[in-house]
């Protein structure tokens, strides 16, 4: 059996581990932004503003990580039920 790669040449996760790996990168990039903008409007640009901002997105990427993937499952329940299901 041929191992899939992925864009960057290494192997790919089993998809068992898309329910982890999905969290993971969402939390990441949403906190990246979030922590920013907020940093950037609290105390603006300055010569210290990177590494605060960075400390505020390590912190905030800690926490949403695992909240994510506790609300997850219950996002998707509520979506179910607002959005129509593709008919086959």
């Amino acid at each position: 059996m041929k191992q899939s790669k992925s864009f960057f040449t290494f192997q790919k996760l089993p998809a068992r581990y898309a329910f982890v790996v999905m969290p993971f990168i969402l939390s990441g990039f949403m906190t990246f932004i979030v922590s920013f903008i907020s940093t950037l409007r609290s105390v603006g640009w300055n010569e210290g503003t990177l590494d605060l901002w960075f400390g505020s997105w390590l912190i905030s990427w800690l926490i949403a990580f695992p909240v994510l993937l506790l609300v997850l499952p219950v996002v998707r329940k509520l979506t179910a039920m607002l959005v129509e299901q593709p008919t086959p």
